[in-house]
């Protein structure tokens, strides 16, 4: 559910950045007053584990469409409110900043589509109170099924209400909101499984990292995550490096929804103004390009063709393995950078 810029007036692209930003500031600051540096680099391994599942896109059977997780409620649980939104945040502008995925004038909408609803509504007002001190697997099943497609719900109606509201016209409304809110409640029905399955195993790992996030009290000392960044580790590896050879090549379900409305897979971008600017910066720090090698400037165009399934290729395993590389990288300054400010926070 990626957003691109054709799909935005700057106006409510620069609103929705303006939020994000906000947002992000408000959970710095929480986060400086309560959090434990052990979750840092935590927080690092499980965004670097996000970004390299939203690279696997499953099938939606009957549709033609495919979609893939977009973890802002394995982050909410595992990390709490506020520390999830950042790590959905840190994933976000890797993507769009390195790999062309997201354009950077719809980066505040694609934060707030991806992370907030997840992270501050369903998470506090769905999950934590369905689940409380429950370690019932089927509670958690629901629950995280519930709160997936209720996240998934809230952020697909706001993509359609941002190109409302930008006077993309090709886009009708309620043809447009047809299409995407039961393609993304299939795909919040498998997200919200893949929740539960990972929840369940973080659980018998470590109980004690859901249950102070549940109960918002500060973990216990002595408790150590090594096992469980072990396996989130392991699976960034396996996952962005082979695993990602096998995502559908289905569209995703905004893909899919723009092209059963307009007919075209993609809506046209403009040539001028501030969204031609950040996609020119874009094409500049994007290197690996829609999570693959750039082509050389000389290699001829050549008719776009089905790609092969499954896609064995390199430059799809480098850019899974290097994505989860650099999303550890941003979320450990952004630990480092709040460790900084705690250090000089007079309220603590």
């Amino acid at each position: 559910m990626h957003m691109a810029d054709a799909l935005l007036s700057p106006a409510v692209g620069t609103t929705l950045w303006a939020g994000s930003v906000a947002v992000g500031g408000f959970a710095s600051k929480k986060l400086s007053r309560r959090i434990d540096d052990r979750l840092i680099p935590l927080m690092g391994v499980l965004g670097a584990f996000i970004f390299a599942s939203q690279m696997i896109n499953f099938t939606i059977p009957g549709t033609g469409s495919s979609g893939h997780l977009g973890g802002g409620m394995i982050l909410a649980i595992l990390l709490g409110s506020h520390a999830g939104f950042l790590v959905m945040a840190s994933v976000l502008i890797v993507q769009a900043l390195f790999f062309a995925d997201g354009g950077l004038l719809a980066l505040g909408c694609n934060v707030w589509n991806l992370g907030f609803y997840p992270c501050f509504l369903a998470y506090p007002f769905i999950y934590k109170p369905w689940v409380g001190d429950s370690k019932n697997p089927g509670r958690v099943l629901v629950a995280s099924v519930v709160s997936v497609v209720a996240a998934l719900q809230l952020g697909a109606f706001s993509v359609v209400l941002e190109t409302l509201a930008s006077g993309k016209s090709e886009l009708p409304f309620n043809a447009f909101v047809l299409l995407m809110q039961p393609i993304h409640l299939a795909i919040g029905i498998v997200e919200g499984v893949v929740t539960a399955g990972v929840i369940a195993y973080v659980h018998g790992a470590r109980p004690e990292l859901i249950e102070s996030m549940t109960a918002s009290r500060p973990l216990g000392p002595g408790v150590s995550f090594r096992k469980i960044m072990i396996t989130f580790g392991v699976c960034v590896i396996v996952t962005g490096g082979l695993l990602s050879w096998f995502a559908s090549t289905h569209p995703d379900g905004l893909e899919w929804s723009i092209e059963k409305v307009t007919g075209k897979g993609e809506l046209a971008e403009a040539e001028a103004g501030i969204a031609a600017v950040l996609k020119g910066i874009q094409q500049k720090t994007a290197f690996l390009p829609d999570y693959n090698f750039r082509p050389p400037e000389s290699e001829p165009k050549t008719k776009e063709v089905s790609p092969d399934w499954p896609g064995i290729d390199g430059g799809t395993s480098t850019a899974g393995i290097v994505g989860g590389v650099i999303v550890l990288a941003m979320v450990g300054f952004i630990g480092a950078g709040i460790r900084f400010f705690r250090r000089g926070d007079p309220a603590r």
